[in-house]
């Protein structure tokens, strides 16, 4: 056999290091294609934290937990949740209970799952616990206070008149399998009116809490400032002072269920003008004032209620999304759950 001569070894030699080369200066094709989350603008009801009851409210939605998975190239968003129900007692009474709502954005189709679940909490199962009481327990809302650490849980419950009223729990942090003590209920002093006050939310800074009562007949929505130098505690526990009526949204009908996030107002009202009964409107906050409200359209809205909408965002989505309840066909019970993007410019 003869022996390839050293000018043919030398042909090899450069063509395969030449092909190593090219194959090497070669592209990896990356497969992210959608690297922004988009909350789809279709309305999703939430089979499974719904019943044949009545759930009408989940719990504001700033404690969602934001992750991403590069090896998966999945963008995910988990909430741990409470809801009023008056599934407990078969019609009677509203109370809390728990409820999970988890989404993903998958960076390579483009696709969005959302899904629920009734995984248990052992916390929350004893915030629940604590909270509930013997009348209706509306409007839950939880922050993380920035001022003295405390975890906040505020609702409305009925009082000894019959109306509701403010109330408010807090505890240390809850981090893993750490269950603190909770303290509470306290009723918030500062505003609760002797009519029906409920559905209290902050706005990020947590130096504004904005609510609906219907101390003045129908019910509208009204705000107080934080003195910046004041914990949630002793604001919470201060006398009685007259709020301030939100006169650029509140109009002659009904306005309530207001919800904050940063620059966005979200709230249901049954003003004229609307598609159904109660609708969903949004407003944003500039030049020191809410802008008039804006219908969210059909997209959200039917000829039935809309009501509680409570507004969310993800640092890796372009828009925002809702979770509202309403009483149109098609769902479980009386009221259902119901989720869908939004984009407000």
């Amino acid at each position: 056999m003869k022996k390839p001569s050293v000018k043919t070894l030398q042909v090899l030699f450069y063509v395969i290091f030449f092909s190593l080369c090219i194959t090497s200066c070669k592209k990896t094709e990356n497969p992210v294609k959608f690297p922004k989350g988009v909350f789809p603008d279709s309305t999703i009801i939430l089979d499974d934290l719904n019943s044949q009851y009545d759930d009408l409210e989940i719990t504001n939605i700033d404690l969602v937990i934001e992750e991403t998975d590069p090896e998966s190239y999945l963008l995910f968003g988990n909430i741990m949740s409470i809801i009023s129900s008056n599934r407990t007692y078969t019609g009677e009474q509203y109370d809390l209970i728990q409820g999970q709502l988890h989404f993903n954005w998958d960076q390579t189709t483009g696709e969005f799952i959302v899904e629920t679940g009734s995984e248990q909490n052992a916390f929350l199962s004893k915030l629940i616990d604590a909270a509930n009481t013997t009348g209706d327990d509306l409007g839950p809302y939880r922050r993380v206070s920035t001022v003295d650490g405390y975890e906040y849980m505020i609702l409305s419950s009925v009082n000894q008149s019959g109306n509701m009223d403010f109330y408010y729990f807090k505890n240390q942090p809850a981090n893993g399998s750490n269950l603190p003590a909770i303290s509470g209920p306290y009723p918030v002093q500062l505003l609760n009116t002797g009519a029906d006050d409920a559905y209290l939310c902050m706005d990020t800074n947590m130096d504004t809490v904005y609510f609906s009562t219907n101390i003045g007949g129908n019910f509208d929505i009204y705000l107080k400032r934080r003195p910046a130098e004041t914990n949630l505690t002793t604001w919470f526990n201060s006398t009685y002072e007259p709020s301030v009526p939100v006169d650029s949204i509140n109009n002659s009908s009904n306005d309530k269920c207001p919800m904050v996030c940063r620059d966005i107002m979200v709230f249901a009202s049954d003003r004229p003008g609307g598609i159904g009964g109660y609708d969903l409107y949004y407003s944003k906050f500039e030049n020191g004032k809410w802008n008039s409200p804006v219908n969210f359209g059909p997209k959200i809205n039917t000829h039935y209620d809309e009501y509680r909408p409570v507004i969310g965002s993800h640092a890796d989505f372009s828009n925002h999304f809702l979770v509202f309840s309403s009483n149109r066909p098609g769902g479980k019970g009386l009221y259902d759950l119901y989720f869908a993007g939004v984009s407000i410019k």
